[in-house]
């Protein structure tokens, strides 16, 4: 099941978001409790408890909906959702800790690790650069950022969308042609930080690192390159960004 930013329930979690941000946070619960209402759907169901769960003056009632929140992520069966179950469940161990039930607190904590360590994405994996590069080349961290030239990066970062990959060979440094890569991680890899749960729970965007290299096992040509209007919105989000880099 897909994530778009275009979808009804999403647009209504965004729009209390912005209402969180101005202090507005009784406005921004009820946006929360429309999308509940007009929910469709268990990923929608899922974003709209996660967001609602957010208000609740109780730690019961959090409790409540963000195991609410998990029951429906777990019937989506999506690799961008499950990469929110390790905040999920150390979200709902604090509360089981919070209401003395050491047990479960210890059960949820000990799932959260457990997803952290082990995405559960197989991808295909790709990598946007504009390196010219062989199939069995590797990529290996080291590189300094796209988005902060003096910054040494500790990882190699892929993501298993096509056109997200496409995206990051448009921003990458050079003269060389886009390409877009597909690539075998050699090792273990994670959820990239830098992206997931920040506005949205989980990784939406696929987006993953690791240390070790990433193999080059082929290319794809047929990649939708961000139209000059989009990229340049882009670059200004990233230049106008307060947000550091988690390296």
């Amino acid at each position: 099941m897909e994530f778009s930013p275009f979808n009804k329930i999403v647009k209504l979690c965004l729009q209390g978001m912005e209402l969180e941000d101005k202090g507005k946070p009784e406005e921004a619960s009820k946006l929360f409790h429309q999308g509940w209402v007009e929910a469709t759907n268990d990923l929608e169901k899922f974003l709209t408890a996660h967001y609602i769960s957010r208000h609740q003056n109780t730690v019961s009632d959090k409790l409540n909906w963000l195991e609410t929140a998990l029951g429906f992520a777990l019937k989506v069966n999506d690799d961008a959702v499950k990469s929110a179950f390790p905040s999920l469940y150390s979200n709902i161990a604090k509360c089981y800790e919070d209401l003395n039930n050491l047990g479960k607190a210890k059960k949820n904590s000990d799932l959260a690790i457990s997803y952290k360590l082990n995405p559960s994405d197989k991808g295909p994996f790709y990598h946007g650069t504009k390196a010219n590069l062989q199939i069995d080349d590797f990529l290996t961290a080291g590189s300094n950022s796209n988005y902060k030239s003096e910054l040494k990066m500790k990882h190699i970062y892929f993501t298993a969308l096509l056109n997200g990959a496409g995206l990051a060979a448009a921003l990458a440094k050079g003269n060389g042609k886009e390409r877009v890569y597909i690539i075998e991680p050699t090792g273990s890899f994670e959820n990239d930080p830098n992206l997931t749960d920040k506005k949205f729970p989980g990784n939406p965007t696929r987006s993953y690192r690791s240390e070790v290299p990433l193999r080059i096992i082929g290319e794809v040509t047929d990649w939708i390159s961000p139209r000059p209007e989009e990229l340049q919105k882009f670059r200004e989000k990233l230049e106008n960004s307060k947000g550091e880099i988690i390296n």
